[in-house]
């Protein structure tokens, strides 16, 4: 549903959120998210551009978000790392015919409706907040989750 670097960037923004008010480094977010060094600082740059996210240079710099984790939605951070979800306004063959969607394309463009929808509600405060059983994706012990992959791809 959404590209590896929609995924990088909601796993820094979420970490940053966690970490509101602390700038971290890109080497401490690349840690923490499991996300490589490179693609992140690729990722963190797009968000600066989009004005979600400011570096700080000198010792105690690094990243930190430009707004409080409740006024960030999931689709800004999306929306700044890649491209914009997509509505179907027309048809999709380019059929002239069809000016109104067909039941297939309506409901697809319904579809994305709802999730763009549920992406503009969610806050990166709301992820944190939430008690749906499991910790936020950032609380997780980068070296436990490296050796639980590598166990992980031993097993038959």
């Amino acid at each position: 549903m959404i590209s590896t670097t929609a995924e990088y960037g909601l796993r820094a923004a979420v970490y940053l959120a966690q970490h509101y008010g602390a700038p971290k480094t890109t080497a401490e977010i690349a840690e923490a998210t499991l996300v490589p060094a490179g693609y992140l600082a690729k990722v963190l740059q797009a968000m600066g551009r989009h004005e979600l996210v400011e570096s700080q240079r000198g010792l105690g710099g690094g990243f930190h978000l430009t707004r409080t984790p409740d006024e960030v939605t999931v689709l800004d951070v999306l929306a700044a790392v890649d491209s914009p979800i997509q509505r179907i306004t027309k048809c999709p063959l380019g059929l002239k015919p069809h000016v109104k969607l067909c039941p297939v394309h309506k409901l697809v463009d319904e579809a994305i409706g709802s999730v763009e929808a549920a992406f503009r509600s969610a806050t990166l405060e709301s992820l944190l907040q939430s008690t749906r059983g499991s910790k936020p994706l950032c609380e997780v012990n980068p070296a436990e989750a490296i050796e639980q992959r590598v166990r992980g791809g031993r097993r038959r």
